[in-house]
């Protein structure tokens, strides 16, 4: 018996060469929505609000963060009320826990034009590549603002590395919801809120009660 040799090609192979305008219009459909996808993914990306950190110069602080809100920018700088004795007695001032920074929410293009656009003297921390303005994620964040709203006996700034802590939720007392790392600073348990490539504060002393161990 002859046996007949069959030349068997793929569907896709078939279909170019059988049509290969439907083929190239197929494909390039593909092509333009994997396309228009890739650039809907950027625009998200780029009009998402983030949190920045901006240097700025010394005693300034106070001037950049009233552009910020004359422009409706949110904004955050790191200040604690202290009370001190004055010539006319006791008074309460407001105070920079940080000098020379401050935090900017905002899109990317708003981030920049801040700069470009408005000339506020100020410039963006880097992250670890140095080629993107670093963004702090919105739960560190929120966690930053809140110890410094409501600690009641005052946070301490941390400049120096920390060694890890393990990582827990307050369950009681005025910073109730806080979570941090749990780190002996000289000898006092304390709750350190860590701003990766920032700022690190910590809390007054804890007690261990008020404490809960997450994972």
């Amino acid at each position: 018996m002859e046996h007949v040799a069959i030349n068997w090609k793929p569907k896709q192979r078939f279909v170019r060469e059988a049509y290969p305008t439907v083929s190239l219009l197929v494909e390039r459909k593909t092509r333009i929505a994997m396309f228009h996808e890739k650039s809907i993914k950027q625009v998200i990306r780029e009009k998402k609000m983030n949190w920045y950190v901006a240097y700025t110069r010394v005693n300034q602080e106070f001037f950049i963060k009233k552009k910020l809100d004359e422009l409706g920018i949110e904004n955050f700088l790191p200040q604690e009320e202290q009370v001190r004795d004055t010539p006319l007695g006791r008074k309460a001032f407001r105070v920079l826990l940080i000098h020379g920074m401050i935090f900017i929410r905002a899109d990317k293009a708003t981030s920049f034009s801040l700069i470009n656009e408005y000339s506020l003297n100020i410039v963006y921390l880097k992250d670890m590549e140095g080629r993107h303005s670093l963004i702090v994620p919105d739960k560190q964040m929120e966690d930053f603002m809140f110890l410094l709203d409501f600690s009641p006996d005052g946070i301490e700034i941390l400049n120096k590395d920390l060694k890890r802590g393990d990582r827990v939720r307050v369950i009681k007392g005025p910073l109730t919801g806080l979570r941090g790392e749990l780190v002996r600073l000289r000898g006092h348990k304390r709750v350190v809120v860590r701003l990766e490539g920032v700022v690190s504060i910590a809390t007054s002393y804890i007690p261990g009660s008020f404490l809960e161990r997450i994972d």
